[in-house]
């Protein structure tokens, strides 16, 4: 019995088929079809559906409004014939998630296709690019579009297009869109259907304005995801250095933070951050050979709106690309600069062991000093120290072809 009910446990992951659809014929199309990341939120830690045989749970947007078509298919049930087990409700599960009003069929969702004709972007536009696409053998043109929850349908639409966090981030949350605090800035790619001009969602950036006493707001990004389709082709980096240059140009801005940073987030910012302070006269070669200043900190600050953190980041990467690592003093004096700043959790350890070595009994404070080994903390230091150098290496890589 245990063997044949394993046969109806599916990983949610490969079962969910997601779709942004522009097109009728993409609704066959098995290229246009991508799968989440992550489904844990909804079906717990597993990522497993019980009770189905070949489950497929479809959820196909149309492009740009994001109108939404949900259907669950598979080739068989559990039954009462198996001792009274009870197959997963999967359509509860998915309606929580994602909000009332769409689609159960395919000729419903077609008829919705054939009004995206009438979607246009929410809000204000504040920077359009392009990039050259291969395949197309053309240059597409992208928009970002900043909107809140005055701009009329921009409520429902976000209501959607949050759906997607559940999959693609991993400690998802929706935010409460209320809170009039939330700024939203939005992702659009421009393409043309039957000579019409059309729009389609790409990604986009929660960000919540923070009050800082007495009289500033520290902007903190919340959330960023740019759907799987549209990944690789450096709208992340646009959109963050949109969303910076937004608030540069604001007085009452301290400068900008992100909650809970991904180590792919924290890549992409030293990438855009270097971009905008690499010609700022403070970080010129000369004034990088001398060490991090205050006058950096300022500057980056006053005119970019980045914290001292962040700036000192950027100044490592900008020194790095300044010094000759196959000159030994420079590549000496580089690696005793970045490991200074690295040791400062080092030594607050052999602080707390001074402050142990008053109050601690002998056989208390051997069992503190096991866990802090120095020969450990060298090496330690050193392998930081060179996976941090590897990581800014490849953000002067990316730099160089920008």
């Amino acid at each position: 019995m245990e063997k044949k009910l394993a046969e109806y446990k599916c990983n949610t992951n490969e079962a969910i088929q997601l779709k942004l659809v522009r097109f009728p014929e993409d609704l066959e199309d098995d290229n246009t079809t991508f799968n989440p990341e992550y489904s844990h939120q909804v079906f717990g830690d597993d990522e497993v559906a019980f009770g189905y045989k070949g489950l497929k749970i479809l959820l196909y947007y149309i492009a740009g409004n994001l109108s939404t078509l949900f259907r669950i298919e598979y080739t068989s049930k559990v039954n009462e014939k198996f001792d009274c087990v009870e197959a997963d409700d999967v359509e509860s599960k998915i309606r929580e998630i994602i909000p009332p009003g769409f689609c159960t069929n395919t000729d419903d969702f077609v008829s919705l296709l054939e009004k995206e004709v009438n979607f246009k972007p929410f809000g204000m536009l504040l920077h359009t690019y392009s990039v050259h696409n291969e395949e197309a053998g053309e240059d597409i043109t992208y928009q970002i579009y900043k909107a809140d929850m005055t701009c009329p349908g921009f409520r429902e639409y976000h209501e959607r297009l949050q759906t997607f966090l559940m999959w693609f981030i991993e400690t998802a949350s929706f935010i409460d869109v209320d809170d009039e605090r939330w700024n939203y800035f939005i992702v659009f790619e421009k393409y043309n259907k039957d000579g019409a001009t059309l729009f389609a969602t790409v990604g986009y950036m929660t960000v919540y304005n923070y009050y800082v006493y007495p009289d500033k707001t520290r902007p903190r990004v919340s959330q960023m995801l740019i759907l799987p389709p549209f990944q690789g082709e450096g709208h992340g980096a646009q959109l963050l250095e949109t969303v910076h240059r937004y608030y540069m140009s604001s007085p009452t801005v301290l400068d900008i933070t992100a909650e809970d940073p991904s180590e792919n987030y924290i890549k992409l910012r030293d990438f855009v951050l270097v971009k905008l302070c690499q010609d700022l006269p403070c970080f010129s070669p000369a004034k990088l050979m001398q060490g991090f200043s205050q006058e950096m900190v300022m500057e980056a600050q006053q005119k970019l709106k980045i914290n001292k953190q962040h700036t000192r980041r950027v100044y490592e990467i900008l020194r790095l690309r300044a010094t000759d690592m196959g000159d030994a003093e420079q590549s000496r004096s580089y690696r005793l600069d970045v490991k200074r700043r690295l040791i400062g959790p080092y030594k607050k350890k052999q602080r707390e062991l001074a402050k142990m070595r008053r109050c601690l009994r002998p056989e208390e404070l051997t069992n503190q000093l096991n866990q802090i080994d120095l020969n450990m903390q060298h090496e330690q230091l050193e392998e930081s120290f060179q996976q941090l150098v590897s990581d800014y290496r490849r953000v002067l890589e990316r730099l160089a072809q920008a």
